[in-house]
């Protein structure tokens, strides 16, 4: 296991009477790609507000590595601690040009004078912004703003990066820039840090994530856990019209007895209450099943035969989300 360059120990913030993080652990390593993903609200800004001290705990504390190699408590003392970089929210600047902007983050970050106009040029070339170089940043659309406040964010080449919806705003080739710069900052062992929504975006770089809902983490391990926790099989039926809900209940049971000795007997009860499920708003049955080819076969057999007079299936699909999806709508209900 590497060293910790991060942790959060029952951290809390609250606004009136509630809670945007409540008793937050957190243990990041060094070299570690974290995704910390939750709806909008959730408390993810929040969280990297108060590693920021933007905001100050309401309980708890946060310490991160110092450049001793030794934990230290930020509250304590922020000093000396390991360089940090910080996209937050939606990015704002004082109506400057990137040129000036960025030589001003140099400087606070004492990054060595004779090599400033080359990393700026440098960055600006490879996010297609080195034309407005020295023009107003007023006059900047929403994705370009984005992109600039990416580029302040790693200027210093920091050793732990953090990173608030990256991708609001931006094109999908620039989404794709992002995520190979990130790729190379991982090759560098450098620690990285995304909040986000957009789950099946950053779990591409990502090697952990974290689940947060209602300011309380759900759930955080390595994604091939959370993968293999998931592993399952899935028939997914597409009927011409709703199950009528006086019936419901009748045509799930009758379901659960005839595919009986067909279906997935491992699921994790905690998050798939029965393998037959039904969506009634998208009118969709699924059917988890234990894998084998035979079973899929009598599955169709018996639903042809036995269930003609309650419903009619007009196609049958693969599972349209990933494992990792699936866990986190589950996780979030």
């Amino acid at each position: 296991m590497t060293e910790i360059i991060l942790k959060t120990n029952n951290l809390s913030k609250k606004f009136g009477k509630n809670f945007a993080v409540k008793n937050l652990n957190l243990e990041v390593h060094k070299g570690e790609t974290i995704g910390f993903v939750g709806p909008n609200g959730a408390g993810k800004t929040t969280t990297i507000k108060l590693i920021a001290k933007l905001l100050r705990p309401t309980t708890g504390n946060i310490s991160i590595k110092n450049n001793r190699n030794i934990l230290q408590d930020i509250s304590v003392n922020s000093q000396d601690l390991i360089s940090m970089g910080f996209l937050i929210d939606i990015p704002v600047f004082y109506d400057s040009n990137p040129n000036v902007l960025l030589k001003h983050y140099a400087k606070l970050h004492n990054y060595p004078k004779e090599k400033i106009n080359q990393r700026i040029d440098e960055l600006l070339s490879h996010f297609n912004l080195i034309n407005w170089k020295k023009k107003r940043i007023k006059t900047f659309s929403k994705g370009m703003k984005q992109k600039l406040g990416f580029i302040q964010a790693i200027f210093h080449d920091p050793e732990i990066i953090f990173l608030d919806e990256p991708q609001t705003g931006l094109d999908p080739k620039a989404r794709i820039k992002i995520r190979q710069y990130l790729k190379t900052f991982k090759e560098q062992n450098k620690t990285i840090f995304i909040a986000s929504h957009m789950l099946r975006e950053i779990s591409e770089v990502c090697d952990k994530i974290a689940f947060i809902n209602n300011g309380e983490i759900i759930k955080f391990d390595r994604i091939e856990n959370m993968e293999k926790l998931l592993k399952t099989n899935e028939i997914i039926c597409q009927l011409l019209n709703p199950i009528p809900l006086e019936k419901l209940e009748f045509v799930i049971n009758k379901l659960n007895e005839k595919l009986a000795l067909y279906l997935d007997k491992n699921l994790d009860p905690i998050i798939f209450k029965s393998p037959v499920q039904y969506q009634p708003s998208i009118k969709e049955l699924v059917i988890f099943y234990d894998g084998n080819p035979e079973s899929k076969g009598e599955i169709f057999k018996i639903l042809g035969k036995d269930f003609a007079s309650d419903f009619t299936i007009i196609s049958f699909s693969q599972s349209k989300t990933s494992l990792l999806e699936k866990l986190y709508l589950e996780k979030i209900k």
